[in-house]
């Protein structure tokens, strides 16, 4: 699974905000306090584990913050550990659930070490999830061949000198305004989406098209050997043109548009397709 990919857990009922970070699961320190002492208020009780078991010590963090979506839709820095750092602190915090939730953890953390020694496994995983979401087998080959896409460029652009997440964002959306003609940001607002995964939102022909843009934008890359972020930025605009023009004679023919304010609406055992607000 690609770097930066969210997912929530769920454990006993209760839900684990994670992600994959240096290539491992990081969970939210908060949620697996809450899960452990159903405290009503489990920042500040974690506040006070901190304060407590780490910082007058003075002992080095063992946890990171990253970026995790909130109740309201929009993304805070978080607290996050790994699974050997999560023992740690919950080793600091009496209670009687401890146990199961550290079984839990190992599992989880031996899964993702599998996965990296096998990636197939990986992806056999993810088509899991999503086939237990209510995805079709077609789309699913479709969203898998796009990560496997997308990870060919953004490896790329980390060989060839582009430094840090707020690059990454740029070159991305430099490719997806000339293949779609909007942002990823302004795509998620054109479907009503907040935290959620845009990719994973999408039609099949939404996939087609942005596999497109990020496929060519790697082999021009690769093809001039783009050096740095101004360069790099270059060849992502003109891949994601020649897939935003190839798009456009598509709806020519269709005489429909490819970009649909449709997306995935996550219930419970089922998948509804709904249809958000029109763009104005």
């Amino acid at each position: 699974m690609e770097e930066g990919y969210f997912q929530l857990a769920v454990f006993q009922g209760k839900e684990v905000r994670r992600l994959i970070h240096n290539g491992e699961w990081y969970f939210s320190v908060v949620d697996i306090i809450e899960l452990l002492t159903e405290s009503p208020t489990p920042r500040q009780y974690w506040g006070k584990v901190k304060e407590r078991e780490f910082i007058q010590l003075e002992l080095s963090p063992i946890w990171v913050q990253l970026k995790l979506p909130s109740a309201d839709g929009k993304y805070y820095e978080t607290d996050c550990a790994n699974t050997e750092s999560l023992f740690r602190i919950i080793q600091s915090i009496p209670s009687r659930k401890a146990e199961p939730v550290k079984r839990w953890l190992a599992k989880v953390g031996y899964e993702r070490i599998q996965e990296i020694q096998d990636p197939e496994l990986a992806q056999k995983r993810m088509k899991e999830i999503y086939k237990a979401k209510g995805y079709s087998d077609d789309w699913i080959e479709k969203r898998v061949r796009g990560i496997a896409i997308r990870d060919e460029l953004t490896d790329e652009w980390g060989k060839r000198g582009v430094k840090n997440d707020t690059e990454f964002a740029i070159l991305t959306a430099e490719i997806s305004k000339a293949t779609f003609g909007m942002t990823p940001t302004e795509y998620k607002k054109f479907k009503g989406l907040k935290q959620e995964n845009l990719r994973d939102h999408m039609n099949d022909l939404e996939l087609i098209f942005n596999m497109l843009g990020e496929r060519v934008s790697t082999e021009i890359t690769r093809k001039e050997d783009a050096k740095g972020f101004d360069e790099c930025k270059g060849a992502s605009k003109r891949g994601g043109k020649i897939a935003g023009n190839a798009r456009k004679e598509t709806e020519k023919e269709l005489g429909r548009p490819i970009t649909s304010n449709e997306n995935y609406l996550e219930k419970p055992g089922s998948l509804k397709r709904i249809e958000s607000k029109k763009k104005k």
